[in-house]
């Protein structure tokens, strides 16, 4: 098989293209760079470009003859989707259609899709299932929520099958410490082990109101090897059974912030600071997977669902970045 992975320079997508690799498929990541690393790609080849341009898209496509794509490629912070929704629009949803159009044309049949828990409603089940109620508190759950809406009708219309992977909470970073999160970002995990490491002074807790056992928003925490391999399981899916599907990929367990921070003290053996802030616009309450479907139909077998396991692999990632950055220094 071909396959093109966009956004394959990234975090999450450095870690499918390991995978890849072990299935020793022909690989191309097509990335722009704005947040990738090229030290993140260890396998296929790379091609720089944009999602924006058609004539470089469709070149691309003509030259190799992909067979499934891989769109990882987005824009994925919740606080600055509401600062420039503009940009989120263009990027998750204007972008998944320009690809799409693509497969279209040359007559890609296979489609995974990354997309996020951040299309759930806030005061739907909890657990959340793929068919709880739909109704994102972001510019960035909206321009995912309507990119699958775009995705089942390209399917229904041109014959695509797809799989949509709806991520919880991604952290984490390779066992053999090969790739990890890279970029700056304001993953809690990522934020307490930089902070942990005096990389900031303290860091910040947004919201201690919510009405959970601490006060804290919870979230599902899922290691990135997990994530990898059900985009594995979700390209078996895609030949086996010609099937497409929407699946939640999460461990349908919750950790409140708190909790979270306590664990990379706990990890890291450092006691740093933290404040207390307001809560920000577009953040749940709490959010919890409901996995049973992508067990049964994927059999999708999480291998990693250990908090201090997932803390343990983040801080020692964050230890080599930090000695790289101030050896660079």
């Amino acid at each position: 098989m071909k396959i093109l992975v966009t956004g394959g320079a990234g975090y999450i997508g450095g870690h499918v293209i390991l995978r890849l690799k072990k299935e020793n498929v022909f690989t191309v990541v097509y990335d722009n760079f704005s947040t990738g690393v090229k030290d993140a790609v260890l396998y296929g080849e790379i091609v720089t470009g944009d999602l924006k341009d058609k004539a470089a898209l469709s070149e691309l496509f003509l030259k190799y003859k992909f067979d499934a794509v891989f769109h990882l490629a987005a824009s994925v912070s919740v606080t600055e989707s509401l600062e420039n929704p503009l940009k989120y629009y263009n990027q998750n949803l204007v972008n998944t259609i320009n690809l799409l159009s693509e497969c279209v044309k040359h007559n890609t049949r296979y489609f995974i899709f990354s997309s996020t828990a951040a299309v759930y409603s806030d005061k739907t089940d909890k657990p959340v299932s793929e068919k709880s109620i739909l109704a994102p508190q972001s510019p960035y759950g909206y321009s995912k929520m309507a990119a699958e809406k775009i995705i089942e009708d390209f399917s229904k219309a041109y014959g695509i099958n797809f799989v949509i992977l709806r991520y919880f909470n991604v952290a984490g970073a390779d066992y053999k410490m090969r790739i990890g999160q890279s970029i700056d970002s304001s993953h809690l995990i990522k934020k307490a082990c930089q902070t942990a490491l005096a990389s900031y002074k303290k860091m910040s807790v947004y919201g201690t109101d919510y009405k959970t056992f601490d006060g804290t928003a919870i979230r599902d925490y899922i290691h990135v090897e997990d994530i990898a391999q059900a985009h594995m399981l979700a390209l078996q899916y895609l030949k086996l059974q010609k099937k497409s599907g929407i699946f939640n990929v999460g461990y349908g367990r919750g950790y409140s912030v708190k909790q979270i921070v306590e664990a990379v003290k706990k990890v890291s053996k450092v006691d740093f600071t933290v404040e207390n802030r307001k809560r920000r616009k577009g953040d749940a309450e709490s959010l919890i997977a409901d996995n049973r479907l992508i067990k049964n139909l994927l059999g999708w077998r999480p291998k990693y669902d250990n908090i201090d396991d997932i803390v343990e692999t983040a801080w020692k990632w964050e230890q080599i970045l930090y000695k790289k950055n101030n050896a660079l220094a």
